[in-house]
């Protein structure tokens, strides 16, 4: 999940503000008392270019980061409405292609393209020759290679021609359940694999188990109630399959997790579960 351009580097040096270490020559930071808000204030700022009042110091932001990603399905969800909306007030204007083309830009300009990124540096480590230690530098890399293109160019176009293909209606329900699943994806993937190096967002992402017990619950009621009984579970099984077989490519190629797979993993997962959704829809 590459960092914006405005934040810090991904995969750089991970500081306190994200580990939720404190320097050691700075006293210990009271603890505030835990206020739900806080946890999706902080899911809002991380996953989005939404502004939003900081809900407490950084240090205790840092310290609560696994109940931000607690909320990572429902802000994915939000994302989701938002491009889905993009696409029904244009459809009647330009069509659904075009249409379909605007709410994948609002999608990436509303994310900041966190997740795109790190769609094309895990492809260009994955096109690598060598061994884990020379796919994990060239995924530092900023620059985008053959590979990262190619993944860009194919998850742009599984995307538009699975939206242009839904009517406006069916396209939103399908955006709000993508967004909110992909989100969940990346929290399974943080919690199975280790990092793959001791500094960067890979290492500084820990989700808890209640954080990922609510996420879950989050993810699923949205994909059974938006998507409907049978697409909402194969929506779900789509879901649960991307993140299964991230994990496994984060443990065998790289040995875990960084945060280009994480973003990667949510970029996968919108598509697999647009495309499933498609699939059974008009099956």
């Amino acid at each position: 999940m590459h960092a914006r351009a405005d934040a810090p580097a991904t995969d750089s040096p991970a500081p306190a503000a994200l580990t939720g270490a404190q320097p050691t020559d700075s006293p210990t930071v009271a603890r505030r008392p835990h206020r739900p808000w806080r946890g999706l204030a902080g899911a809002i700022s991380f996953l989005t270019i939404v502004p939003v009042p900081a809900p407490a110091p950084a240090t205790e932001i840092a310290a609560e980061l696994s109940g931000a990603a607690a909320w990572f399905p429902v802000v994915g969800a939000a994302v989701g409405a938002l491009a889905g909306g993009v696409r029904i007030a244009c459809g009647g204007l330009v069509g659904a292609t075009v249409a379909s083309v605007l709410a994948m830009i609002a999608l990436v300009l509303v994310t900041g393209a966190l997740h795109q990124d790190g769609l094309a540096d895990t492809a260009d480590g994955l096109g690598a020759r060598g061994g884990r230690a020379r796919r994990l530098e060239v995924m530092r890399d900023s620059s985008t290679g053959v590979f990262g293109a190619l993944a860009l160019i194919a998850w742009t176009l599984l995307l538009v021609t699975t939206l242009a293909s839904l009517d406006g209606e069916r396209a939103l329900r399908a955006l709000i359940v993508a967004c909110a699943l992909a989100r969940w994806v990346a929290l399974v993937h943080a919690a199975a694999t280790p990092a793959a190096r001791a500094d960067g967002l890979g290492a500084g992402l820990h989700v808890g188990r209640l954080a990922l017990g609510f996420a879950t619950v989050a993810s699923v009621a949205v994909a059974l109630a938006v998507g409907g009984l049978v697409p909402g579970a194969a929506a779900i099984g789509a879901g649960v399959l991307v993140a299964a077989l991230s994990v496994s490519f984060a443990r065998r190629a790289l040995g875990g997790r960084t945060g280009d797979t994480l973003g990667a993993s949510v970029a996968v997962g919108e598509v697999a579960v647009c495309v499933v959704l498609l699939a059974v829809w008009q099956g």
